[in-house]
């Protein structure tokens, strides 16, 4: 019955999926904000909505702090890892050879985001709780931090617009129709986004899978699907901005759940009551994110649809994955 409900959960989130990403780039067009900062705050925290009510579910319902933190690291690994299978969908060379270079300024931040979470980490668990009253001083750091990074890539993206552009006309679609579409499409990927997270929490639970595996693997993969419809469906439409500015805002967003989790989690701060584990998650996403950054700044030359990025991205995955595992 679990798989059935699995099953069914997906359905609607891919058909969602498409809808957000057809509507969004409209929205992108009609805004003149552009694809990449709709990809990079809109469609990214929508889509990332799922990792939070989870964070939330863990910490309040069943007290594991853990599976959060795996959960949203995971979620960052696998998020890295269809940014490589999305270039090796793209037929016409690499797909990051058609986006904007503010990507890279995105990749830039993620990266120092995961390292400070990955320093807080080793700090509270090795020297000090690092608290302010029962929550981490690095909650108002994190928040601050993402306020300054995606204001900073919103004048940066001002400056360097797109390389390229969807080529889809929508001068004739309603405004208020559009954006009543996207909020109703949405909805549904973000119910259909978070009830996969119960269904995953449940599945685990009836094959008896141990916390830390299933919070930074099974979980994270559940939580990231709504990502992965999105920009794979952006992608087909010819939205590539949306589509790589969706996964690695998602990145960003994920880290910024920290610390709401660290404000619901009231036994103390957050990242002290989690496993030194999760240190090894962050540091894979870490090299991933920098293979990102190094083919969003040098030419890549591919072969069967392979480039050393890509290639790279996909190696650290099942590094990361074999890691999660046999640390479980």
């Amino acid at each position: 019955m679990v798989w059935i409900k699995f099953v069914l959960c997906l359905l609607i989130i891919v058909f969602s999926g498409k809808k957000v990403a057809k509507y969004g780039d409209i929205i992108a067009e009609k805004s003149g904000l552009g694809g990449l900062w709709i990809g990079l705050v809109v469609i990214a925290m929508v889509t990332s909505l799922p990792e939070l009510f989870t964070g939330v579910s863990a910490i309040r319902l069943v007290d594991a702090p853990d599976l959060t933190i795996g959960d949203l690291l995971g979620a960052n690994m696998f998020n890295m890892l269809n940014l490589a299978l999305l270039d090796l969908a793209h037929r016409n060379g690499s797909l990051l050879a058609g986006v904007s270079r503010t990507h890279r300024l995105t990749g830039v931040f993620s990266l120092l985001m995961v390292l400070l979470v990955a320093i807080f980490i080793f700090i509270s668990s090795q020297f000090h709780p690092m608290g302010i009253g029962w929550i981490g001083w690095y909650t108002p750091v994190i928040v601050l931090l993402y306020l300054v990074f995606i204001r900073i890539i919103f004048l940066s993206a001002k400056r360097q617009p797109s390389l390229q552009e969807s080529g889809l006309a929508y001068g004739e679609e309603s405004t208020g129709r559009v954006y009543l579409y996207f909020a109703i499409s949405a909805t549904f990927i973000i119910g259909a986004g978070i009830w996969l997270a119960f269904i995953g929490a449940e599945i685990a639970q009836v094959h008896e899978w141990g916390q830390s595996f299933v919070g930074s693997l099974f979980l994270a993969f559940t939580t990231t699907l709504p990502e992965i419809t999105v920009s794979f469906a952006a992608m087909r439409i010819g939205a590539y901005d949306l589509a790589v500015a969706n996964m690695i805002g998602s990145n960003l967003f994920n880290l910024t759940i920290i610390s709401i989790d660290d404000l619901l989690y009231l036994k103390g701060p957050v990242l002290a009551a989690v496993s030194e584990g999760h240190l090894v998650t962050a540091f894979i996403v870490s090299l991933m994110t920098l293979a990102f950054i190094a083919g969003l700044s040098f030419k890549s030359r591919r072969f069967l649809r392979l480039s050393y990025w890509n290639v790279i991205v996909i190696l650290l995955f099942f590094l990361g994955a074999y890691f999660s595992f046999t640390l479980a």
